[in-house]
């Protein structure tokens, strides 16, 4: 049961977006740009930052989610998603992915874990300027998401099969769904 009284059952950030549309809008239009919009990352790399981020934050609710929906847009690759939440260094990702997840990693720590050896890892395996910046940002972003959900102490079900269509839901539909 969340901290605040809500009008809705809905779990996780689902039950907060629902209620709350004035903040509703703007986050989910940050998701949509971020986990969606122009990249030369996939949306399926991008939402695997979201569920790193998540796993290592301990937010259930998008951990599960947004690992569900990584799976969905990687072919239904559950075992890589849980690989990267396990230990994304030895995970068959690219080497590419490896250091944009590490930068990802010490977001979620602190933005001042950043070091200029994170950056140049990545740009020695070919990230862009622009993968560097959306891979921060998408971290940075899950982290005010993460502490969301778990600040207000929104229900997280365990049920794995919410979180499975709740992620073919956002691998279809993207975010906008819930302005």
């Amino acid at each position: 049961m969340a901290y605040i009284e809500l009008e809705n059952q809905m779990p996780g950030i689902v039950g907060l977006l629902t209620q709350f549309k004035e903040t509703a809008k703007p986050l989910t239009e940050l998701a949509q740009v971020l986990l969606r919009g122009d990249s030369t990352m996939s949306a399926g790399e991008r939402e695997l930052i979201a569920a790193l981020v998540s796993s290592r934050n301990e937010c259930q609710f998008c951990m599960r989610s947004h690992g569900a929906t990584a799976s969905h847009l990687l072919n239904g690759n559950k075992e890589l998603v849980k690989q990267v939440q396990q230990d994304f260094r030895s995970a068959p990702v690219s080497n590419k992915m490896k250091t944009l997840l590490n930068i990802a990693a010490n977001v979620q720590v602190s933005g001042s874990a950043v070091s200029e050896e994170d950056i140049e890892a990545a740009r020695d395996e070919g990230a862009t300027d622009r993968e560097i910046h959306d891979t921060v940002l998408i971290a940075a972003a899950f982290c005010l998401y993460n502490r969301y959900v778990d600040g207000l102490g929104t229900f997280a079900p365990d049920d794995e099969s919410v979180y499975d269509e709740h992620g073919r839901e956002l691998a279809n539909d993207g975010y906008l769904q819930f302005n």
